[in-house]
């Protein structure tokens, strides 16, 4: 985001938007170790360094949390090399610089955090919290009580074994079975890859929960923030 230097100034409460004027102006300022002392000169806020007297000035960032319901199709980076939408895209009107929480791959919808809350990504990320992550997966064909019993035990896949898993029939279809999966992990496409261990590729796959809390009736593309009792949970985790 773009602003003003001095209304950058005011906002991080060094002075008025007059007095950053006059500051600005005695050359007292620096942006990246240059000194700016022209007025109407703009700063982008997170990626430009300001100091006042050399001492760096930053704006007391408020928190945001939001969920969003990711479509198919979209990556789930802040930018992409090859230039394909991004989940970013689909964030409107939030000043706040927000990154995702973890990632859901391309071809994979569903439940997606984003914050600028770098101590709680880190722990919703770390393995060691254990925090899981609920899938409703269609899959091709009818997968065998041995096979979900393996399933559950932990599979060899990309050379490791992965945790022990939830996993449940939901509904059974001519040629597809829909399955709900719970795991503790989030490695690359582990769902995907679980299943297809098991002799069954996905065909559809959606996150619907992580931890306690539930992507709902939130549609495609849509978001929303997190209310005080989820942000709540989430700080105990």
């Amino acid at each position: 985001m773009e602003i003003r230097l001095q209304k950058y100034l005011s906002d991080c409460g060094v002075a008025s938007r007059r007095k950053s004027e006059e500051i600005i102006l005695s050359g007292r300022v620096k942006v990246n170790d240059e000194v700016v002392d022209i007025l109407g000169s703009k700063v982008i806020i997170g990626v430009d360094v300001i100091k006042v007297n050399d001492v760096v000035v930053k704006k007391d960032e408020k928190k945001v949390y939001i969920m969003l319901h990711k479509p198919e199709g979209y990556v789930t980076t802040v930018k992409d090399q090859f230039e394909r939408p991004t989940v970013m895209d689909l964030i409107k009107d939030v000043d706040e610089r927000i990154y995702p929480v973890g990632r859901l791959d391309y071809e994979t919808s569903g439940l997606l955090l984003l914050t600028n809350d770098g101590e709680l990504t880190f722990k919703l990320t770390h393995p060691k919290h254990e925090v899981s992550k609920t899938y409703i997966a269609q899959v091709i064909g009818l997968p065998t009580k041995e096979e979900l019993d393996n399933f559950k035990e932990g599979l060899f896949i990309d050379g490791y074994k992965t945790s022990k898993a939830e996993v449940n029939i939901i509904k059974k279809m001519e040629r597809m079975t829909t399955l709900k999966i719970t795991i503790i992990e989030g490695k690359n496409r582990q769902v995907r890859k679980m299943c297809e261990a098991i002799g069954h590729k996905v065909g559809n796959l959606k996150r619907v929960a992580t931890g306690k809390l539930e992507l709902g009736d939130l549609t495609r593309g849509e978001y929303r923030y997190l209310t005080e009792k989820e942000i709540e949970y989430l700080m105990k985790i």
